[in-house]
């Protein structure tokens, strides 16, 4: 990547490992800042990790996720100013971000738009106001309510918290009886590592649970002007717990579903007033009609991106970065083959055995194999994104080919548990 990035000019808030660790193979040394919360840095040892990333020319702590204040920042860390871009790290610091960059003259999401798709009952009224398919839903502060709510629907229902991602306190519920003994795990949800001490305050919405494929929407926006579409199709594993187990990049919809997803996912960026940077959006086709099931201001996680740039031959991240630079870069309009991930599920309890890893990289078509789950450690239950146990990247012609590719070498992968 050959972004003439000179010392500290990349301001990143928030810190996810994964991305560092590849941002760090892309860009020159001591070009970025990373900002990041003093009781996370502390919990995660980041200054180790810092340490050992070239990149990183600092390390500023800095409480964003609750109540920011990018004067008090820049005050006390007035080198910032010089900043050339600035982009979060992880969901909880997208309102931080868009807040820096509109003081700093930056591109950005833009401040409206950052709180809108933080706030997954903000972003359902958006939804309402422009016609786009919601499920129904309510915010409720009581299991009680939420009970009624699923006996009108069936006695079905999707409880999740209105300020979480990877999954986190997401749960589909399909007995209204069971309602209250759930309540406490949306309401309520573990706080993430990447969460800071002092809390994350959150309400609980309560949905309808749709029946459908499930897809996202990712989309580069220069400026207000969307330059880059793809529609990714997804796996999610059965279950009360709707974890994502793998994406197909780019979808193997028809052509109309796929254009039906793009529009949708278009208007609701406009509507958000969504200026520069990347939109993740998530979908279910009920009934051939796109319903959104949430929006986050960000890149995708799961290596979407890394998909993405495989697929389109294109190195979307390098996109992004431009963008958040003022530029607006020539992106393809199609993909010329297709990648496709699966991520390991291991069932809990502690690992006794691992074995499979040799078998899967000789699976035609893959690309990466990466097993974390280590013999004695305790697999928990799958509640969200962060137990899974591992992944596999897979390359192929076609959609199909790919996705089968990762699925085939996926299942070589033993992970014993006693």
């Amino acid at each position: 990547m050959d972004l003439d990035l000179g010392r500290e000019q990349l301001v990143v808030v928030g810190a996810s490992f994964g991305s560092l660790s590849w941002f760090d193979q892309e860009l020159p040394p001591g070009s970025v800042v990373l900002v990041e919360e003093p009781d996370v840095i502390a919990r995660r040892d980041l200054a180790r990790f810092a340490d050992r990333l070239p990149m990183i020319g600092r390390l500023v702590a800095a409480e964003y996720q609750t109540g920011f204040d990018p004067d008090a920042l820049l005050a006390r860390e007035p080198g910032l100013a010089d900043a050339r871009l600035v982009l979060p790290g992880l969901e909880y610091a997208v309102g931080a971000t868009a807040r820096l960059a509109e003081r700093l003259g930056l591109p950005g999401a833009g401040v409206e738009a950052a709180d809108v798709f933080s706030d997954k009952h903000r972003m359902r009224l958006l939804a309402d106001r422009i016609g786009l398919a919601n499920p129904a839903y309510e915010l409720v502060d009581d299991p009680a309510r939420a009970v009624e709510f699923a006996q009108a629907h069936g006695g079905r229902c999707v409880l999740k918290p209105t300020r979480r991602s990877g999954s986190l306190g997401v749960q589909l519920i399909t007995d209204a009886a069971e309602v209250p003994a759930r309540w406490a795990a949306s309401a309520a949800p573990p706080d993430p590592a990447e969460a800071t001490e002092r809390g994350l305050p959150t309400g609980v919405l309560v949905e309808e649970l749709l029946v459908g494929s499930e897809h996202s929407v990712e989309l580069l926006v220069a400026d207000g002007e969307v330059v880059f579409v793809n529609v990714t199709d997804k796996r999610i594993a059965g279950g009360r717990y709707p974890v994502e187990t793998g994406h197909t990049v780019p979808s193997a919809l028809p052509a109309a579903a796929h254009d039906a997803l793009r529009s949708a996912a278009v208007r609701l960026a406009e509507a958000a007033g969504f200026r520069s940077g990347m939109l993740h959006s998530e979908w279910i086709l009920a009934d051939g009609v796109p319903t959104l099931v949430e929006c986050a201001a960000r890149m995708p996680g799961d290596m979407i991106t890394a998909l993405i740039s495989i697929a389109y031959e294109r190195d979307v991240i390098e996109a992004y970065l431009r963008i958040l630079r003022g530029e607006r870069p020539a992106l393809p309009a199609r993909a010329t083959g297709a990648a496709a991930i699966e991520f390991l599920i291991a069932p809990p309890g502690r690992v006794t055995a691992v074995d499979g890893r040799r078998d899967a990289l000789r699976v035609p078509g893959v690309l990466d194999v990466q097993v974390e789950t280590k013999v004695g450690q305790t697999v928990p239950e799958l509640l969200s994104s962060a137990h899974r146990s591992g992944h596999l990247m897979a390359w192929g012609a076609t959609p199909d080919e790919a996705a089968n590719a990762a699925r085939r070498a996926a299942s070589q992968i033993r992970i014993t548990v006693g």
